[in-house]
């Protein structure tokens, strides 16, 4: 993918088929150790430790719709090909929790991408799940969650186009501004 932020979309998109009703995604960028790590965490019906064991094989995937599964495989390639790791947690009825750091030094690291994007499909993808975004930049930080949006716009979706616009746009602004932009 040419993108972290697809790779969170894919992973947080296993988390609504596990049936998560709350999903985290922080994603802290250190600027003096020059790493960006991203953690997904969801409350999901989990995994037993062979299928967590098993969902790094991109010729493996729980889905009846194709035979391969690439979007833990290739996250977990991309952080490993910068220097970083991967690691991967999951109890059946509990959850999962993916955690990748990142090199940023490196010539094989991607960049982030567009989070604000992501988080817009994510918040307006299944009413009813709880997503919280958190974002640190070298102590700076920025949190959005869904149900506070959802409480402000009342009967408003999160999926309308210009909730979603706005959401967007809001997120990537915030980030530009822990980031030190203005």
């Amino acid at each position: 993918m040419l993108e972290l932020s697809l790779n969170i979309l894919d992973i947080a998109q296993n988390s609504f088929r596990a049936g998560a009703n709350l999903i985290e995604i922080t994603i802290f960028e250190d600027s003096y150790h020059k790493e960006i790590t991203v953690v997904i965490e969801d409350n999901g019906s989990g995994m037993t430790e062979e299928t967590a064991q098993s969902v790094t094989d991109p010729f493996f995937t729980s889905r009846q719709t194709r035979k391969i599964g690439m979007g833990i495989p290739l996250f977990k390639m991309a952080a490993e090909m910068t220097g970083g790791s991967f690691a991967l947690e999951s109890k059946p009825g509990i959850g999962t929790k993916v955690s990748a750091v990142f090199k940023t030094e490196s010539i094989d690291f991607i960049p982030l991408g567009d989070m604000g994007q992501t988080l817009s499909l994510l918040f307006g993808t299944k009413a009813g799940t709880q997503i919280n975004y958190v974002h640190r930049v070298d102590g700076r930080s920025f949190e959005l969650k869904s149900e506070t949006l959802q409480n402000i716009l009342g009967d408003v979706p999160l999926n309308s186009p210009e909730v979603s616009t706005w959401i967007s746009d809001y997120v990537n602004q915030e980030i530009n501004i822990i980031r030190g932009g203005v």
